[in-house]
């Protein structure tokens, strides 16, 4: 037996409504590495250096700073270090470098500077051990 009236049409859709497309993922943040490596890169050009001049002052190895350029490694502080000294950088001066690029990225993703993140509100550098 059938709950509808004779004269009604009883409507099957073939298909499901669709839900509206999902919104695009949010543009990833750079890496740290990435940024400072980019630092790292950026500064030795600037001074018309070779990988190969830096490394030897650094004391650590062409393809090893290759590689840090490129964001493919996480360096450790000491290595930072020597490769920062072997530009004429201190370590803070390369971590702040770097820290202005995560900014500069910042702003340029969000419009203006600041992230929806309560955290987001400090400007400064921090590094944690």
């Amino acid at each position: 037996m059938s709950t509808h009236a004779p004269n009604e049409a009883r409507v099957i859709p073939l298909r499901r409504p669709q839900a509206s497309p999902p919104a695009p993922p949010a543009p990833k943040e750079p890496l740290w590495r990435d940024l400072v490596g980019d630092v790292l890169r950026r500064e030795r050009l600037a001074q018309e250096r070779t990988l190969k001049d830096v490394a030897e002052t650094a004391r650590i190895s062409v393809p090893y700073l290759s590689e840090l350029e490129r964001g493919r490694k996480e360096a450790s502080s000491e290595v930072l270090a020597a490769a920062a000294k072997a530009l004429g950088l201190g370590l803070g001066d390369l971590l702040s470098l770097a820290q202005d690029e995560l900014v500069r990225h910042t702003r340029s993703r969000t419009g203006h500077g600041r992230t929806s993140s309560p955290r987001a509100q400090y400007d400064g550098l921090c590094l944690v051990a």
